[in-house]
């Protein structure tokens, strides 16, 4: 686990990545608030890919949680089977559903403490939710903004709790909205576990990991 970075330096990191990508966007395809929270919760341990393909022909049949309610489980799976745990994942969709209808009206609470009550959704998920939909500075710590926080000294923590502090606390203000998108794609696409591609790195020369591939 690297040391935390200072303030100067988090700038100048930050300050790359607003360059490189002004407005980073997440890559789970959704068309409101709904959707997008079926589609976080359907990600967990599954690529962001393999949702998009299981919601592309669901999503336009049941937007809203009432349509959901009306395919029913089963609908549901027949979508949804090519992603992992999916019985149980369509068992969560049709609960969460079937809460927003009876206690929300249909609508997505826009509160943590609402959306972590739903089945299927945890802290991460409603962060992601917080953050995408209603622009809240909410930092969704999954497994490459863990690696990338501790890696470089970004946001180094032993959990992903610690991680989330690290990123409310000493990410810049005027980044705190885009600084999880920022570190996910950083992750995915870079920072990778195996072999990062520190040649290619926006910021090689500001990180502290010891075991570069330069």
């Amino acid at each position: 686990m690297a040391k935390q970075l200072d303030y100067n330096t988090m700038c100048e990191i930050f300050r790359r990545f607003h360059d490189s990508e002004p407005e980073p966007k997440g890559e789970l395809d959704h068309v409101n608030a709904y959707t997008l929270v079926v589609a976080v919760a359907l990600s967990a341990q599954a690529t962001d890919a393999g949702v998009n393909r299981a919601t592309r022909e669901l999503f336009k049949i049941a937007d809203t949680p009432e349509k959901m309610l009306a395919l029913g489980e089963e609908g549901v799976i027949e979508h949804i089977k090519t992603i992992g745990l999916y019985r149980n994942k369509a068992k969560n969709v049709i609960k969460l559903s079937r809460i927003l209808v009876d206690e929300y009206g249909g609508k997505v609470p826009s509160s943590r403490a609402a959306l972590v009550s739903l089945p299927g959704v945890g802290r991460k998920t409603a962060n992601v939710v917080l953050n995408m939909w209603w622009g809240h500075p909410a930092q969704a710590v999954d497994t490459h903004i863990f690696r990338v926080g501790n890696r470089t000294g970004i946001a180094p923590g032993k959990d992903v709790d610690a991680v989330e502090r690290a990123i409310e606390d000493n990410v810049p203000a005027e980044y705190q909205r885009h600084a999880h998108h920022w570190l996910i794609l950083h992750g995915r696409y870079i920072c990778t576990a195996r072999k990062p591609k520190c040649a290619v790195c926006p910021i090689e020369d500001l990180c502290p990991y010891e075991e570069k591939t330069i």
